[in-house]
């Protein structure tokens, strides 16, 4: 593979040529192109000797231009395309890979391969519908978003949204104006970097490979509208003020002022400005938030109904085309050292879906600050991923505390503004009909979300560090635990997803990795097996996480199987032919549904010095009725933070008991090691 680095330094020394070479130089060798070409094409009698070596040096070096750029082009495409590195095991030297980030364009990302038949199929849909389909970058993503998101009639909160968390530990002050000040001064910071192209792009294999930051692009100023048949994603170019909501009352606050970004003291300013007014809420302006967390249909029927003209269009406007949603929660939520269980279960659960009409799960995302200063998101699922949350996440938690900071007594620092026009309270004028709309919605979602059973768990007996003396892989290993906890569980294996991101392709989203593998339930029925011997379960470990890491890595690749599958699903739909391998594939339920959510910025947090500032990452709802969520965040080298979500209602599933078969799973599978750890202290 040392061939391909080659390629690369000759097109580069070829470039460099090519910039630096003398103009006459390059003129003296296209005289005799120019010559050839007077006989055919004469230049007129007005041209000179010298006008000729002009025209001869342009023709020459712009065909060289395009040649060597179209050279260059496809070479960085092959290269990107090349994924063998990633099959390295630990320990082999990665060859084959050597691209520059900054020759590197998002642009050169292959788009997502497709298997023989569902290319030949792809092909004839494409000729029979419309260009936008037949030359989109990504149909996979494309039709994922539309078909698995947009289409979906039933709540979007708890089945759909998903909620991020604050400082595990650590509140930096207990002020709820204050908080909200220096964190939304600093989303709008990141903002401002991601409209200026500064947001630096994701690599792998040590800043080689790029990955795909098309995601990032709707992260602002963007709502989800619902529809009869199916929802669409509104996103505003631009966006100067936020949307705020507090005990009822529904505000305007304008993000910039005499041409400037408020300051972090300022937007405080405003804040306490919301929470100082004492004023009734307007009838029906207190739950009407209440129709974005009911089914989807009713929401667009009263959308068009009530809410397409006069005063209601103007306020709702307001929100939808708001940079972002902020909740001002009157609550308090926090990590409870003397209450652990309770405390985080209650702190998820209102991130989550709080009382069903205090957020707005249409925006892109929500901030929520409590009444203590603690503080959290929840984010709508259908314009980008978790990590792309998370992101901006990170880098708003490692502004607040330290970059921006606070007073002694807790306020942001600086000074109020005196002329600042206070926030604008928005005006409805919602009809009794409309409100009962707004009540049946309500009691949809209360439902949902009192049915929610969610359990966190702060898992430190060890963290990767301990996994990674086992040369096992942390996700593995996590994996593998997941799946003698369910047998433990429920008596039984189950379909198992997970998340595996297809970013090194263009527009590229997720796959999935079917981790309930042969070799894994082998490992866990020796688990299971009192007779087994330590040697065969460690022998049968090992080819489980073997077999686990491949199937990730195919995913992460574009060999997964599921998208396939749900796009053929999709074009046999269309062409009318029915697939009962299909429908059955495609219906099987997802009764444990996981996801790993990476720290991506680790300059960002030094948890060896600071460890009080460690996260507590987030989580997502139940995707099965009779199954469990599970989201889970590896923090340093001694601490993964599980998220456990399950109903109340099923008889099988018990979030709690869940999460102690976890724990008893996790430290079962290192004693096979048998390493000295603080985990047989615990």
């Amino acid at each position: 593979m040392l061939i391909k680095y080659y390629i690369i330094l000759i097109i580069k020394k070829m470039f460099s040529k090519l910039i630096i070479t003398n103009y006459y130089s390059v003129s003296e060798r296209a005289l005799q192109f120019i010559s050839n070409l007077t006989a055919v094409f004469p230049f007129s009698k007005y041209v000179t000797e010298e006008g000729q070596r002009v025209v001869g040096g342009v023709l020459i070096g712009t065909g060289l231009w395009i040649a060597v750029t179209f050279v260059m082009r496809n070479v960085l495409k092959y290269l990107l395309s090349w994924h063998g590195w990633m099959f390295n095991r630990h320990g082999q030297t990665k060859y084959g890979v050597v691209v520059r980030a900054p020759a590197v364009s998002l642009k050169k990302l292959q788009r997502l391969s497709q298997p023989a038949a569902l290319e030949s199929l792809s092909r004839h849909f494409d000729a029979t519908h419309d260009s936008h389909v037949a030359s989109a970058p990504s149909q996979v993503s494309d039709w994922w978003e539309e078909y698995i998101y947009l289409r979906g009639r039933g709540p979007i909160m708890v089945n759909s949204n998903y909620y991020a968390m604050d400082f595990l530990y650590v509140i930096p002050t207990t002020r709820q104006a204050a908080r909200a000040g220096n964190s939304i001064h600093a989303i709008m910071m990141y903002r401002r970097k991601l409209d200026r192209a500064q947001i630096k792009p994701l690599y792998l294999l040590e800043k080689r490979v790029p990955l795909c930051s098309a995601q990032w692009e709707r992260m602002f100023n963007t709502s989800r509208i619902p529809g009869l048949e199916t929802d669409v994603l509104q996103h505003m170019n631009e966006s100067k003020h936020i949307a705020v909501y507090y005990k009822g009352h529904f505000y305007k606050v304008w993000m910039f002022y005499d041409g400037r970004l408020l300051l972090p003291r300022e937007i405080e300013q405003q804040i306490e400005r919301i929470l100082a007014d004492k004023s009734e809420p307007q009838p029906g302006e207190e739950l009407l938030a209440a129709l974005t967390a009911g089914d989807r249909v009713p929401w667009a029927k009263a959308r068009s109904q009530f809410f397409s003209r006069g005063k209601n269009k103007q306020s709702l406007d307001a929100v939808e085309k708001a940079a972002f949603f902020v909740s001002l929660d009157d609550t308090e939520q926090r990590y409870d050292p003397e209450n652990p269980v309770q405390s985080l279960d209650s702190y998820g659960k209102s991130l989550l879906h709080g009382k069903c009409h205090d957020r707005w799960f249409d925006k892109s995302f929500n901030l929520i600050v409590f009444k203590n200063g603690t503080m959290g998101l929840n984010a709508e699922h259908s314009w980008a991923d978790a990590p792309v949350v998370g992101h901006l996440w990170e880098h708003v938690l490692s502004s607040d505390p330290v970059r921006l900071g606070y007073t002694e007594d807790g306020h942001c620092k600086g000074n109020p503004h005196p002329n600042l026009p206070g926030p604008q309270r928005l005006q409805w004028d919602i009809p009794e009909e409309c409100q009962a709309v707004i009540s049946s919605s309500l009691k949809v979602a209360k439902a949902l979300a009192d049915d929610v059973d969610m359990h966190i768990i702060p898992f430190n007996n060890f963290g990767k560090g301990l996994i990674k003396k086992c040369k096992t892989s942390p996700d593995g290993f996590i994996q593998i635990a997941l799946q003698l906890a369910h047998f433990r569980d429920k008596g039984k294996f189950c379909l198992t997803y997970e998340a595996s991101m297809t970013r090194l392709f263009r527009e590229g989203r997720t796959e999935t990795v079917r981790t309930c593998t042969t070799q894994t339930c082998d490992f866990v029925r020796a688990m299971m097996n009192d007779k087994a011997t330590r040697e065969e379960k460690l022998k049968l470990l090992k080819v489980a996480a073997e077999k686990h890491q491949d199937l990730y890595r195919l995913a992460m690749t574009g060999d997964g199987i599921d998208r396939h599958l749900f796009c053929l699903y999709l074009v046999s739909k269309y062409l009318g032919e029915d697939s009962a391998f299909l429908k059955e594939v495609l219906s099987e339920p997802w009764r444990l549904s996981t996801s790993q959510t990476p720290l991506q910025q680790l300059d960002l947090f030094d948890l060896k010095r600071h460890p009080e500032f460690v996260t507590s990452g987030g989580g997502f709802g139940p995707v099965a009725d009779d199954g469990y969520g599970v989201s889970y965040i590896i923090l340093g080298e001694d601490l993964i933070n599980f998220h456990i979500s399950s109903k109340h209602s099923s008889p099988e599933t018990d979030s709690h008991r869940f999460g102690s078969n976890i724990r008893k799973a996790m430290l079962d599978i290192l004693d096979l090691f048998q390493l000295d750890n603080k985990a047989n202290n615990k």
